[in-house]
Protein backbone atom coordinates (compact mmCIF):
# COMPACT_ATOMS: atom_id res chain seq x y z
CA UNK A 1 0.00 0.00 0.00
CA UNK A 2 1.10 2.99 -1.14
CA UNK A 3 0.46 6.54 0.42
CA UNK A 4 0.15 9.17 -2.28
CA UNK A 5 -0.60 13.43 -2.08
CA UNK A 6 -3.70 14.98 -3.80
CA UNK A 7 -4.67 13.16 -6.40
CA UNK A 8 -8.30 14.76 -6.22
CA UNK A 9 -8.38 15.08 -10.09
CA UNK A 10 -8.67 11.11 -10.28
CA UNK A 11 -11.62 9.94 -11.47
CA UNK A 12 -11.26 6.71 -8.64
CA UNK A 13 -10.64 9.41 -6.36
CA UNK A 14 -13.71 11.73 -6.93
CA UNK A 15 -15.84 8.60 -7.47
CA UNK A 16 -15.22 7.94 -3.29
CA UNK A 17 -14.82 11.25 -2.30
CA UNK A 18 -18.67 11.26 -3.69
CA UNK A 19 -19.73 8.37 -1.78
CA UNK A 20 -17.79 8.96 1.55
CA UNK A 21 -20.40 12.43 1.05
CA UNK A 22 -23.54 10.77 -0.03
CA UNK A 23 -23.60 8.16 2.61
CA UNK A 24 -23.04 10.30 5.50
CA UNK A 25 -25.78 12.52 4.30
CA UNK A 26 -27.89 9.24 3.68
CA UNK A 27 -27.22 8.83 7.48
CA UNK A 28 -27.11 11.75 8.85
CA UNK A 29 -29.45 14.33 9.30
CA UNK A 30 -28.38 17.32 6.86
CA UNK A 31 -27.30 20.08 8.99
CA UNK A 32 -24.97 17.50 10.67
CA UNK A 33 -23.38 15.42 7.83
CA UNK A 34 -20.07 17.07 7.47
CA UNK A 35 -18.39 15.50 4.77
CA UNK A 36 -16.66 17.24 2.43
CA UNK A 37 -17.01 17.16 -1.35
CA UNK A 38 -13.83 17.40 -3.54
CA UNK A 39 -13.96 20.81 -4.30
CA UNK A 40 -14.02 21.57 -0.25
CA UNK A 41 -10.85 19.02 0.61
CA UNK A 42 -9.00 21.46 -1.88
CA UNK A 43 -8.75 24.35 0.71
CA UNK A 44 -5.31 25.14 1.12
CA UNK A 45 -4.97 24.06 4.52
CA UNK A 46 -6.12 20.67 3.96
CA UNK A 47 -3.62 18.06 2.53
CA UNK A 48 -5.67 14.90 1.13
CA UNK A 49 -4.08 11.67 0.73
CA UNK A 50 -4.64 8.63 -0.95
CA UNK A 51 -3.84 4.70 -0.13
CA UNK A 52 -2.89 3.32 -3.36
CA UNK A 53 -2.16 -0.68 -4.36
CA UNK A 54 -0.67 -0.09 -8.18
CA UNK A 55 -3.85 1.72 -9.72
CA UNK A 56 -6.43 0.56 -7.22
CA UNK A 57 -7.36 2.95 -4.68
CA UNK A 58 -8.02 1.56 -1.52
CA UNK A 59 -8.59 4.63 0.39
CA UNK A 60 -8.71 8.32 0.99
CA UNK A 61 -7.77 10.66 4.24
CA UNK A 62 -7.18 14.27 4.75
CA UNK A 63 -5.53 16.30 7.36
CA UNK A 64 -6.64 19.61 8.25
CA UNK A 65 -4.54 22.36 9.96
CA UNK A 66 -6.99 23.98 12.41
CA UNK A 67 -4.43 25.56 14.12
CA UNK A 68 -0.14 25.72 14.11
CA UNK A 69 -1.00 22.97 17.41
CA UNK A 70 -4.01 21.89 16.00
CA UNK A 71 -4.99 19.39 13.53
CA UNK A 72 -8.11 17.31 12.13
CA UNK A 73 -8.60 14.48 10.41
CA UNK A 74 -11.05 14.37 7.17
CA UNK A 75 -12.80 12.31 4.42
CA UNK A 76 -11.53 9.08 6.33
CA UNK A 77 -13.00 6.35 3.69
CA UNK A 78 -11.92 2.70 2.79
CA UNK A 79 -13.11 1.73 -0.64
CA UNK A 80 -15.98 -0.34 -0.84
CA UNK A 81 -14.31 -3.58 -2.00
CA UNK A 82 -11.42 -3.02 0.45
CA UNK A 83 -13.24 -2.78 4.03
CA UNK A 84 -11.77 -4.83 6.91
CA UNK A 85 -8.49 -4.74 5.23
CA UNK A 86 -6.69 -2.62 7.45
CA UNK A 87 -6.73 0.36 5.09
CA UNK A 88 -8.44 3.00 7.49
CA UNK A 89 -5.82 2.24 10.06
CA UNK A 90 -2.65 2.70 8.14
CA UNK A 91 -4.57 5.91 6.54
CA UNK A 92 -5.02 7.05 10.11
CA UNK A 93 -1.79 5.79 11.25
CA UNK A 94 0.31 8.11 8.25
CA UNK A 95 -2.83 11.29 9.11
CA UNK A 96 -1.28 10.86 13.15
CA UNK A 97 2.59 10.44 11.91
CA UNK A 98 2.14 13.71 9.58
CA UNK A 99 0.49 15.39 12.57
CA UNK A 100 3.12 14.89 14.70
CA UNK A 101 5.95 15.85 12.16
CA UNK A 102 3.71 19.44 11.97
CA UNK A 103 4.42 19.45 15.35
CA UNK A 104 0.34 19.46 16.39
CA UNK A 105 0.02 19.21 19.98
CA UNK A 106 -3.54 17.00 19.22
CA UNK A 107 -5.34 16.11 16.29
CA UNK A 108 -9.40 15.66 16.18
CA UNK A 109 -12.28 14.45 14.01
CA UNK A 110 -15.84 15.01 13.88
CA UNK A 111 -17.80 11.37 13.11
CA UNK A 112 -21.18 9.91 12.92
CA UNK A 113 -23.03 8.32 15.57
CA UNK A 114 -25.38 6.28 13.33
CA UNK A 115 -24.94 2.47 13.22
CA UNK A 116 -22.75 2.71 9.87
CA UNK A 117 -20.14 4.86 11.54
CA UNK A 118 -19.45 2.04 14.33
CA UNK A 119 -16.71 0.78 12.58
CA UNK A 120 -15.07 4.16 12.34
CA UNK A 121 -15.63 4.77 15.97
CA UNK A 122 -14.01 1.64 16.71
CA UNK A 123 -10.86 2.22 14.54
CA UNK A 124 -10.52 5.68 16.34
CA UNK A 125 -10.67 4.28 19.73
CA UNK A 126 -8.23 1.68 19.31
CA UNK A 127 -5.95 4.77 17.96
CA UNK A 128 -6.55 6.16 21.44
CA UNK A 129 -9.07 8.92 20.17
CA UNK A 130 -10.84 9.54 23.07
CA UNK A 131 -14.47 11.77 23.03
CA UNK A 132 -14.15 15.58 23.32
CA UNK A 133 -15.23 19.07 23.20
CA UNK A 134 -17.11 20.20 20.22
CA UNK A 135 -14.42 22.27 17.99
CA UNK A 136 -13.91 23.62 14.91
CA UNK A 137 -17.41 25.46 14.59
CA UNK A 138 -19.23 22.54 14.25
CA UNK A 139 -22.63 22.59 15.85
CA UNK A 140 -23.02 19.94 18.62
CA UNK A 141 -25.71 17.56 18.17
CA UNK A 142 -26.87 13.97 19.06
CA UNK A 143 -25.72 13.01 15.84
CA UNK A 144 -22.29 13.89 15.90
CA UNK A 145 -19.22 12.40 17.55
CA UNK A 146 -16.46 15.00 18.57
CA UNK A 147 -13.04 13.09 19.14
CA UNK A 148 -9.24 14.17 19.93
CA UNK A 149 -5.75 12.77 20.30
CA UNK A 150 -3.25 14.04 22.39
CA UNK A 151 0.23 13.57 20.95
CA UNK A 152 2.21 15.25 23.74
Amino acid sequence: MEMREGGLDDPQVIALVTHHQAEARATTPQDNAHAMGADGLRHPDIGFWGAWEGDDLLGIGALRQLSPTHGEIKSMRAAPGHLRRGVGRAILTHLVALARTRGYERVSLETGTAPMFAAANQLYERAGFVDGPVFGGYPESPHNRFMTLPLG
